[in-house]
């Protein structure tokens, strides 16, 4: 099971407008800003079980790695859980609004399963993002 994730951006100022708006509709904010030697966000969704009540698992941090490499994680593919179908449909809107790039609207999938609903964006570092729905309607 995955706990967190992090990942590294080319502009953080950017990064924070454009998840702070995408992930919103799947109950998502922006949780903690801060300097650990580089400057990093973090997103959370509410999680009643954990200990203040938010479970932050999608960071991102500005720059490039101190142990080499691209100065950002591109080309990944991210997929969120939406509750329904609804929220999968906000999510694309909002993530189109805030300059993302269409890579499939919202609808069904039944090639992966027959309930299967998400919507595709590229996000600003060339990163495929997704919201999903699983269930039926």
């Amino acid at each position: 099971m995955l706990d967190h994730m992090t990942f590294r951006v080319t502009d953080i100022a950017r990064t924070k407008a454009f998840y702070t708006a995408a992930l919103a509709p799947l109950g998502y904010s922006l949780c903690f800003e801060g300097n650990y030697g580089s400057n990093m966000l973090g997103f959370a969704y509410p999680a009643p079980s954990e200990p203040d009540g938010k479970k932050a698992d999608v960071w991102f941090i500005d720059g490039p790695s101190p142990y080499g490499g691209p100065p950002a994680t591109t080309g990944c593919h991210l997929a969120w859980r939406a509750t329904t179908r609804a929220q999968v449909d906000a999510f694309y809107r909002a993530a189109m609004e805030a300059g993302g790039k269409d890579n499939g609207a919202p609808g069904l999938r039944p090639d992966y399963h027959p309930h299967y609903y998400g919507a595709f964006v590229i996000d600003p570092e060339g990163n495929n993002i997704e919201a999903v729905c699983h269930l039926p309607e």
